[in-house]
């Protein structure tokens, strides 16, 4: 409630922890099951988006802002951030400026990521690599 009150767009169905810090919760964008859990940081001074399913574990940090080192005076610098549909950033991971976490991707625990991730693509590491594809189980193999 107090986040759509400050300008938040959260679809129904959504999942915020309390302990979860929003700095600006007008750049805020839920699609519907998506959740935050506890001890994140959303850092939105520019958009961030969490599409449907998408999922933002303990301790991650999402960060819109930076400051640009080429100039003196270090301007701040903002992009959005998006997460896909049915993406996962898992626990204490970072995502920076600018970065789309695709549908279905997952962002390892402790990864640092500053560049797009794309499809199904499960990365992980300092600075965040490739590790392998994500693949579903269909609820027959999960009951075999």
């Amino acid at each position: 409630m107090w986040l759509r009150l400050f300008g938040a767009k959260i679809a129904g169905g959504t999942a915020i922890y309390p302990s979860a810090r929003i700095w600006a919760p007008w750049n805020l964008e839920m699609g519907p099951r998506a959740g935050i859990a506890d001890g994140t940081e959303i850092y939105n001074v520019a958009r961030i988006v969490l599409e449907e399913d998408a999922i933002v574990s303990q301790f991650a940090f999402l960060c819109t802002a930076s400051h640009d080192i080429r100039d003196p005076a270090r301007r701040l610098i903002t992009a959005p951030i998006t997460l896909g549909r049915s993406s996962w950033v898992c626990a204490a991971a970072y995502v920076g400026m600018g970065v789309t976490v695709a549908e279905g991707a997952v962002v390892a625990a402790r990864a640092v990521v500053v560049k797009d991730v794309a499809p199904w693509n499960v990365v992980g590491g300092n600075p965040a690599r490739f590790l392998k594809m994500r693949e579903l189980e269909t609820a027959a193999s999960v009951r075999d």
